[in-house]
């Protein structure tokens, strides 16, 4: 009867007056997807650039994933932390030699990740400090925000976390006088996704890294966006050279299904007895997910393909794209930033209305976060459809 009632209602208007509010939704419902490729409720299909905003790298309903879940929530759903479990202690020991980190703490989002990454490194400096990046998003959680630059964000929260301090990014002498003996670390992006799609200059993490050692603090990278082959590497800071104490994790770690993970460092040391907790952290579920999601990965070429057709797809925009209507394009591997010189949010009405769904960073940014399984044909027809629109709006 439940079912049938809600058949018959209107679903936008229904979801309108249950809804919290703190979302701007748009015309579109979506009820599946398959691949790179996502199909609404009249069963119009559109070429995915959103890419559960970086939660699916994987793409929609991919078979491993899905044979992975069936399996695991047939067997058991839930065994919290306090139980030893073998499917989280093959996915940490998988998750670990992958990122050549020795400890990692499961927990349920990227927030919760940064979060957590916050509490172990004052735990284990003894220090409150932090020092974070203008334009940096990190969370929307009170430590985690306290870390996010953008003001309409914040203000309407503070007063915040104490201690916090923005930089400007990719400013290594700015960040040196911004060290002190409280700092406890530095949390960066290796590209800021939501401020931009800037990616760190070269040698930038590298100094980074090298200021957080000199001075006692540590190195926290926030790869929430950027981990699991975004970039074309499987996390990105292994493109930079870099090693750091405290790696955030979340998004596409369990192809879509909610999950982050802190991984700790040989600076950390392991924690004491209770000093941090989760009830759902390290779900068994998640963990045959998210097992799944790194053998796909690590067994195919997804991620070079990623860097390969990034770097295809940033030369062609670069070299396209009409300077009278784009600033500049940046990116790394998959994740492309098209800076517009008015606002973004018709582009995206347009782009929709064409079949191709993207994103904001920011209010003259258009965001590219395609699932990397997206088919050569669908990547192009996308760019394409960009390249067209801008063009044709000049």
């Amino acid at each position: 009867m439940l079912a049938s009632l809600v058949e018959q209602t209107d679903l936008v208007g229904l979801e309108h007056a249950h809804t919290s509010g703190v979302y701007v939704k748009r015309d579109l419902q979506i009820v599946g997807g398959e691949g790179a490729r996502l199909q609404d409720i009249a069963g119009r299909w559109y070429i995915d650039c959103i890419g559960g905003m970086g939660a699916a790298n994987l793409g929609h309903a991919h078979p491993a994933v899905v044979a992975a879940v069936r399996d695991q929530v047939a067997r058991l759903s839930v065994c919290p932390e306090l139980l030893h479990n073998p499917v989280r202690a093959r996915y940490q020991a998988a998750l670990c030699r992958a990122a050549d980190m020795p400890r990692v703490f499961l927990c349920n989002s990227g927030a919760e990740a940064v979060e957590g990454a916050i509490k172990i490194a004052r735990l284990v400096t003894g220090r409150a400090g932090i020092v974070a990046a203008m334009r940096g998003f990190h969370g929307r959680t009170l430590g985690a925000l306290s870390t996010t630059w953008k003001c309409a964000y914040r203000a309407p929260f503070e007063p915040l976390l104490p201690g916090v301090n923005h930089v400007p990014y990719n400013d290594v002498v700015g960040l040196a006088k911004a060290l002190n003996r409280d700092v406890a670390a530095v949390v960066l992006e290796v590209v800021q996704g939501e401020g931009g799609v800037h990616p760190a200059n070269d040698g930038y993490l590298r100094a980074a890294q090298a200021l957080c050692h000199a001075n006692g603090s540590l190195l926290i990278l926030d790869e929430v966006q950027t981990g699991f082959g975004r970039t074309g590497w499987l996390f990105a800071h292994q493109g930079q050279g870099v090693r750091p104490d405290l790696l955030c994790l979340a998004k596409s770690i369990a192809g879509g299904l909610p999950m982050g993970a802190v991984v700790m460092g040989e600076r950390v040391g392991k924690l004491p007895p209770a000093a941090h907790g989760s009830t759902f952290g390290g779900n068994p579920v998640m963990c045959a997910a998210a097992l799944a999601v790194l053998d796909v990965l690590q067994s195919t070429d997804l991620i070079l393909r990623a860097r390969q057709r990034g770097a295809d797809v940033l030369a062609h925009l670069r070299a396209h794209l009409p300077p009278a209507a784009v600033r500049d394009v940046r990116g790394l591997g998959l994740m492309i930033g098209i800076e517009l010189r008015g606002k973004v949010a018709p582009v995206l009405q347009a782009l929709q209305a064409r079949g191709v769904l993207a994103l904001p960073a920011g209010r003259t940014v258009l965001r590219l976060l395609p699932p990397l399984v997206i088919s050569d044909d669908d990547l192009w027809q996308a760019v394409n459809t960009i390249e067209e629109m801008l063009t044709d709006a000049v």
